[in-house]
């Protein structure tokens, strides 16, 4: 244990005023300290040299991070998704609410037509996990969930058109 104090005597104050620099809020930067220093313990094993212990404490620290934005993002839904697939309707103008509509529910149907990993892929992206996330959540390599979004977003994307349902 004497490995970890010492570990967090030398290096907590240089993490803390980094987390403090990214977060702008004192009182999480502390929350965000003690899982960094968590995580570190759990993965010293790890820890090859490539780089300073300091530098890959803060690694570890901007996951943390991370990790706190994706909890508070809120989860989005299908329509949120499409936003870049359907064109901004006025509150007040019903015609475009309604082709809106119409677009998300093509969309839906159609994702619900693809392979469940593609489906899972291409929402999983949406909501902003990174390539290696989606990987491990889908049991694929980094590579093929790369490949699956990608596929997948232009296949929805061209589909959509043929369809009828969005110009570009």
């Amino acid at each position: 244990m004497d490995g970890v104090e010492e570990l967090y005597r030398l290096y907590s104050e240089d993490v803390y005023r980094y987390l403090c620099s990214i977060t702008r809020d004192a009182a999480l930067s502390e929350d965000l300290l003690s899982e960094t220093f968590l995580r570190a313990i759990r993965a010293v094993g790890g820890f090859r040299g490539d780089a300073s212990v300091k530098t890959w404490l803060c690694t570890i620290a901007r996951h943390v991070w991370i990790d706190e934005l994706r909890k508070r993002k809120p989860q989005l839904s299908y329509d949120d998704l499409l936003a870049g697939y359907v064109e901004d309707a006025a509150p007040d103008d019903p015609a475009k609410s309604a082709v809106n509509a119409a677009v998300a529910a093509r969309a839906k149907e159609l994702l619900r037509t693809r392979r469940p990993v593609a489906e899972q892929a291409f929402l999983l992206r949406a909501q902003g996990y990174s390539f290696a996330e989606i990987a491990q959540t889908c049991g694929i390599s980094e590579s093929s969930a790369r490949t699956v979004e990608f596929r997948t977003r232009r296949w929805l994307r061209e589909t959509l058109q043929q369809e009828g349902f969005c110009d570009d």
